[in-house]
């Protein structure tokens, strides 16, 4: 369905209409979402344009749903890009695009801007995912722990040049993890990605609460570091230093073969090493699983005819899409619930 470049774009806008959109039906506004036509039937039985924007984790997914929907709906527009999740929900409480892009679930203050603007929407969870702790193969390191994540990328890590210069924190958290005595090269999203938000609410916050830290830091990461909005540009960075570390999606770490290595990963300070992989993230052994989701604008369904039947294509094509981009499908039956909770909305 998708080509690896394509997969592989942080940020991509598809543009592909035939024309201006068109008027769907008359009748009254329960009828909209029928009288459009079934996406997947005949080319033109669905018109307009879909506005997408939101996680670059996502993007991959969503692209392949809107080239395929509107290979077999000519009169259909899907415009999808991926500046990050925080960057797509800001447009979408603003009213600005139908469809949210997500990599972790909306937070109380998006809520809250979409409330004060009046934008109510559904929330549908797409696929499973994993961040990637990542760095070169020429790195000595095997396994890491979320205790060892946070004496290298934490709050507290602020400055330190090298591996070794973490290691006392990490001994303080109760890992006996040995850290080479070398260049620490720190690589990674930017606040503006969804990634960044988990990465920081599962491995960090947690620690640092513990440890006192003020609650503006202790809910972020050591700011000297090489962020990056674009995936492709993290693993490039992993790629071109031999004593890198940085995390990405799952997919976009397996794309980039062996040019990187993905670390095992531990819960806990000297705990079970878990590698990233389809089945481990599936069945949330990996520590760093998560899942992803689409935030679908419930005005833009009533009043935009194209949106319905893009959504109901992009489910029920929804492991297609998935597994065409490298992620990990929801199980039949957790489809089937996310298909009933989008019709029952």
């Amino acid at each position: 369905m998708q080509s690896k470049t394509q997969r592989r774009l942080a940020c991509l806008s598809i543009v592909l209409s035939l024309g201006l959109v068109a008027a769907a039906c008359g009748g009254d506004d329960d009828d909209t979402a029928s009288d459009t036509g079934d996406a997947s039937g005949e080319a033109g039985a669905a018109s307009g344009e879909v506005n997408v924007s939101g996680s670059s984790t996502v993007l991959p997914i969503s692209t392949a749903a809107g080239e395929a929907f509107m290979a077999e709906n000519g009169d259909a527009t899907v415009n999808v890009d991926g500046p990050g999740t925080g960057d797509g929900f800001e447009l979408f409480c603003n009213g600005e695009t139908d469809i949210s892009d997500a990599s972790r679930p909306i937070d109380d203050e998006e809520a809250a801007l979409c409330e004060e603007n009046g934008v109510e929407y559904v929330e549908l969870q797409v696929a499973n995912d994993g961040m990637a702790v990542m760095t070169n193969p020429n790195n000595s390191v095997e396994c890491l722990s979320f205790a060892d994540l946070y004496a290298l990328i934490g709050p507290e890590s602020e400055g330190f040049s090298t591996w070794a210069d973490a290691e006392p924190i990490a001994s303080e958290l109760g890992s006996s993890t040995e850290f080479p005595d070398a260049t620490l090269d720190l690589t990674g999203p930017g606040t503006e990605s969804g990634t960044y938000d988990s990465f920081v609410e599962v491995v960090l916050t947690p620690i640092a609460e513990e440890r006192g830290v003020p609650e503006d830091e202790a809910e972020a990461t050591r700011p000297d570091y090489d962020a990056s909005p674009d995936d492709n540009v993290i693993i490039q960075n992993i790629e071109s230093s031999d004593t890198s570390l940085g995390w990405v999606g799952f997919a976009y770490a397996e794309q980039a073969g062996e040019g990187v290595t993905e670390v095992p990963v531990a819960a806990e300070p000297n705990g079970d090493c878990v590698e990233p992989s389809a089945e481990t993230i599936a069945d949330g052994t990996y520590p760093l699983s998560r899942p992803l989701f689409i935030y679908v604008s419930s005005a833009a369904a009533e009043e935009n005819g194209a949106v319905v039947p893009f959504v109901d294509f992009y489910l029920e094509n929804l492991a297609e899409f998935v597994e065409g981009a490298g992620y990990v499908a929801l199980p039949d039956e957790q489809v089937s619930e996310v298909i009933t909770g989008w019709e029952g909305r």
